[in-house]
């Protein structure tokens, strides 16, 4: 076997951008790369290529964007590439047979979860809203069934209280990024070995939806403020004030109780802007009314005028 494994890379978002370029700092040369069709982003709904093309493009390595990962003209194109290996980091879609069985060595995954807690599409929030003390990186052998493939090697990271998608992320990322290139290192001299998932473990993080981020103020303010840190940077938790959009950023929750009904304001001053929720109540640190910008919680109150006994 050679000491140099031709590589095809599968992904999308940033945090596969910063993967593809660590690994073409390594020896294994990056013959081509498959990510996300461009899609419409902005006002002006102009086509905008993903961060995984934009970086391909700037290390000139050959692009491929399929619609449809079975189309011959795409497999021909990946047979045309002969990869040892394929890596794929949040490429958002399930690899059919025909591209999993094609390279020799198979196709490599970086997932943002310890395996087998959290497959799915959104490992780090789910991690998030359901107060998890730690979280981790996974390198596993992608197989058809989602997520359920062999792990390779792990690495734990630990949540802080402020924790949120974005700054979880931030951590996850350089870590998956070096597990990835010790997993190949691992494959390359025979010092790694895969390991079976145990399957009456696995645990499933569905994809978010822009709906998800409504703040239901009839749960515990403890699950509300976990899901704005959650939620952040998308699909932002957000209520309604006299028919306008409100994210809030920032959350606190506050240790009393008021015989009030979830979504009233019971403070409104400068101590603070407080809602009662279904357990306790919710101090709102930071928000952006709808085309305005974003603001403390104090700063909001200057300009808003809300009243004590006011609902969300």
């Amino acid at each position: 076997m050679s000491l140099s494994w031709p590589i095809v890379f599968m992904g999308t978002p940033g945090a596969a951008a910063l993967s593809l370029e660590q690994l073409l700092k390594g020896p294994d040369p990056v013959v081509g790369v498959v990510t996300q069709p461009d899609r419409p982003a902005g006002r002006g709904q102009r086509s905008i290529p993903s961060p995984v093309r934009r970086v391909a493009e700037r290390y000139r390595i050959p692009v491929a964007t399929p619609e449809k990962l079975r189309a011959p003209a795409f497999l021909e194109t990946l047979r045309s590439w002969a990869p040892e290996l394929i890596v794929v980091v949040a490429y958002g879609r399930i690899l059919p047979r025909s591209v999993l069985d094609l390279p020799a060595q198979g196709c490599l995954n970086v997932h943002y979860s310890l395996l087998p807690k959290y497959r799915g599409a959104a490992p780090v929030a789910w991690a998030i809203l359901n107060g998890d003390e730690k979280s981790g990186v996974t390198t596993m052998r992608l197989v058809e069934k989602m997520d359920a493939g062999p792990v390779f090697l792990q690495a734990e990271v630990a949540l802080a209280p402020d924790e949120t998608t974005a700054s979880l992320e931030a951590k996850l990322v350089p870590i998956g990024a070096r597990l990835l290139w010790e997993t190949i290192q691992g494959l390359k001299n025979g010092s790694i070995t895969p390991k079976p998932q145990r399957e009456e473990e696995a645990t499933y993080a569905s994809m978010l939806k822009k709906e998800d981020g409504r703040i239901d103020w009839t749960q515990p303010a403890k699950s509300i403020e976990r899901r704005v840190r959650a939620y952040y940077p998308w699909p932002s938790a957000y209520t309604y004030r006299k028919g306008k959009l409100l994210k809030i950023y920032r959350a606190a929750v506050i240790a009393e109780e008021a015989g009030a009904l979830p979504g009233e304001v019971v403070r409104a001053d400068k101590g603070g802007l407080w809602v009662v929720t279904g357990a306790g109540i919710l101090s709102l640190e930071e928000v952006q009314l709808e085309n305005r910008k974003r603001l403390t919680g104090a700063e909001f109150l200057k300009g808003a005028r809300i009243e004590k006994g006011e609902h969300f």
